[in-house]
């Protein structure tokens, strides 16, 4: 099994036994009901699961301080009175009698969990726990926080496993302030916290919560925030786009480890549960896709186990739904994102080269233009769960309109082929379109005429319409060296008259777009390794293959992804063509990243005759499977990024997800 399950129906027995209003939110129904969904899906059960074991007191403390352990171990015997003096100390904090195994258990679990990942028993891995962690600190609870769950694990996989390079990425509606601090001056451990800021006048009210901390010493550079500052009380809420604007915006860290907390769905965020999905694939290109994601946060119990089951799925392998709705950051979220450049510029040279824009002051909104205070269980969450259900309502309907597809990936070749070696559950596909259909579209390319390319071609045409009927998710498919264009052709319109309505085709190498083929929105045409950078139109982009690592994944990052997600493409095309330059792990990489967009949909197209360790990991790829690393990194050319930039500029006015800076407002 691919992904590990790690829980325990111990840590349900920790509850408020007094009033509080603004602590009963952190209930053990969190969990069951998560888990509930969990099977409900059919997800528990494609699991390995694993029973949470609790931790030493020598693993406590690798983060806290023994008087802050012995403390907790003390609440074990105290009565309920002495319960609520102690934790009337702390913020936003209730302890129980079950209080230090729940929080021993919710530590453990996530050391059984980089365990799990970092000896190869599972690829990857999901802990339900609670109490949450990442508030808490050295020696003090907060939050609900007792023990920093994801702390402990980053700082055990450093010690037990002798990682060197972790990525922490904390998606919550707090600020993640315990994690920061504990890591602010180690430059082991990169820190990235999308939370809800307004500008300090959100929980936990935290002037470093901000985008200009950026760590300690020789942590500088190394904790990143990304604070949103937009108010959500007056407005109707984010557009899903924002979810992934900061796809290419950030600094990246690809190290041996990537741990992950999980946003809280509460505190009028709008964050849908689908977008869990895609943020969790974009993590799962990184590190080999060793990803240890961890709960901590969410209080609406519907949409948390929604959530909760999207990242399951992702972490399967299983195809993110597409996302839907306007695909354009508000202005509120690029001076956000243009804040954390700004900051975090002179310690990544990758973002010095993406180009100047203004620097904008962390905190520019006058304080009549501030959202008011918001405490964790405060009453403002309550007005989130009417927006909450309607989300969670057109999630149900897409997830009846697009269901988990019982084949994910097909590979259609010839006898060239045979001896390729495919993962056990990718189809070797054998069969062909009626010859009269494959025919037809051959007389419109005299190279399909010959008889291989005419076979070639029925299998392909056979693999497109099992993708187009919802029979298969995706697939690979090769045709002979010069019927590859023609072949390509043929493939763009049979999908469009087949009811695609919006079709990416990414074109890496010598290929050219069909003079007449329409330029009418249906399609996006962009080709890598085109000779120059250039966009005779929106829907005809070019780019130079850029020469270095770097440049390619700026390229990805900056470019294409976020086209393909302003486009919201129905099928995503990817034909690798004459002299297209990608190592095997470039491409796997792009068809990996371009699986997104298209809701999984991707069918790769290859010329007979490539080496069958391309094809082999694009199967696999294609199944969920993370792709092989870059190796090492090298800085993109001044001349890749001039293109970039250069094409940036020409489209971003069309394609609102290519936009940097926020647009001056006169």
């Amino acid at each position: 099994m691919r992904t590990a399950l790690v829980h325990h129906e111990d840590m349900t027995a920790a509850r408020l036994l007094w009033e509080d209003p603004e602590c009963e939110i952190e209930r053990p129904e969190r969990l069951t009901t998560a888990l509930e969904r969990l099977r409900q899906w059919g997800l528990e059960q494609r699991c390995l699961q694993l029973a949470a074991r609790e931790a030493s007191e020598a693993e406590l403390g690798l983060v806290h301080s023994p008087e802050y352990v012995s403390l907790v171990r003390g609440t074990q015997t105290l009565s309920t009175r002495e319960l609520q003096a102690l934790s009337g100390q702390y913020d936003a904090v209730y302890f129980h009698p079950s209080t230090f195994h729940c929080a021993r258990l919710a530590v453990g679990a996530a050391l059984q969990l980089v365990d799990a990942v970092l000896t190869g028993a599972v690829h990857n891995g999901l802990a339900l726990v609670r109490p949450p962690g990442h508030h808490s600190q050295r020696a003090a609870a907060n939050g609900f926080c007792v023990f920093n769950n994801v702390a402990i694990a980053a700082k055990y996989a450093k010690q037990r496993h002798g990682l060197h390079r972790i990525l922490i990425v904390d998606w919550d509606v707090h600020h993640g302030q315990g994690i920061q601090y504990i890591f602010e001056d180690d430059p082991s451990v990169l820190y990235f916290s999308w939370h809800r800021y307004e500008h300090g006048h959100f929980w936990p009210y935290l002037r470093e919560s901000d985008a200009d901390a950026v760590g300690q010493g020789q942590g500088r550079g190394f904790t990143v925030n990304l604070p949103w500052n937009q108010d959500l009380t007056l407005r109707s809420g984010i557009p899903r786009g924002e979810g992934l604007a900061w796809q290419g915006r950030a600094p990246g860290g690809p190290g041996p480890g990537a741990h992950h907390a999980g946003l809280c769905f509460q505190g009028q965020m709008r964050a849908t549960p689908q977008c869990f999905s895609h943020l969790t694939q974009l993590l799962q290109v990184l590190a080999g896709g060793r990803v240890c994601a961890v709960l901590e946060g969410g209080y609406h119990l519907e949409s948390l186990s929604q959530s909760v089951c999207m990242v399951a799925k992702a972490l399967l392998g299983d195809p993110a739904l597409p996302l839907s709705g306007p695909m354009e950051p508000h202005h509120s979220a690029l001076e956000s994102i243009q804040s954390v450049r700004a900051a975090q510029a002179p310690h990544w040279k990758s973002l010095q080269q993406q180009g100047s824009t203004p620097i904008l002051n962390p905190s520019t909104y006058s304080l009549e233009q501030r959202a008011s205070p918001v405490s964790p269980g405060g009453p403002k969450f309550k007005a989130a769960e009417a927006q909450a259900s309607a989300a969670l309502s057109s999630l149900l309907d897409q997830l009846h309109l697009n269901p988990t597809l019982p084949v994910r990936t097909a590979v259609a070749l010839t006898a060239l082929d045979a001896a390729l070696v495919l993962p056990a559950d990718v189809l070797r596909q054998e069969g062909s379109a009626p010859q009269e259909e494959t025919r037809a579209w051959a007389r419109l390319h005299e190279a399909l005429a010959q008889d291989k390319a005419l076979t070639a071609l029925g299998k392909v045409l056979h693999l497109l319409n099992g993708i187009l009927d919802g029979q298969v998710s995706s697939g690979i498919a090769a045709t002979p060296e010069p019927a590859l264009a023609p072949t390509l052709d043929v493939v763009i319109r049979r999908s469009s008259s087949h009811g695609a309505r919006r079709l990416l085709c990414v074109a890496v190498g010598q290929l050219d777009r069909s003079t007449d083929l329409a330029d009418d929105g249906r399609n996006l045409w962009l080709n890598i390794r085109g000779k120059e950078a250039a966009a005779p139109s929106k829907f005809q982009v070019s780019v130079p293959l850029p020469g270095t690592t770097g440049g390619f994944v700026s390229c990805v990052l900056a470019l294409v992804l976020p086209l393909a997600y302003g486009f919201q493409p129905d099928l995503v095309l990817v034909a690798l063509g004459p002299a297209h330059g990608l190592q095997v792990p470039q491409a796997t990489l792009l068809a990996s990243l371009l699986r997104g967009p298209a809701g999984g949909r991707v069918l790769v197209l290859l010329e007979q005759g490539s080496t069958s360790q391309l094809a082999g990991v694009l199967a696999r790829v294609l199944q969920g499977e993370a792709p092989p690393g870059l190796g090492p990194f090298s800085m993109a050319s001044p001349e890749d990024t001039q293109a970039l930039i250069y094409l940036r500029g020409q489209l971003e006015a069309e394609w609102k997800m290519l936009q940097v800076a926020a647009p001056q407002v006169p």
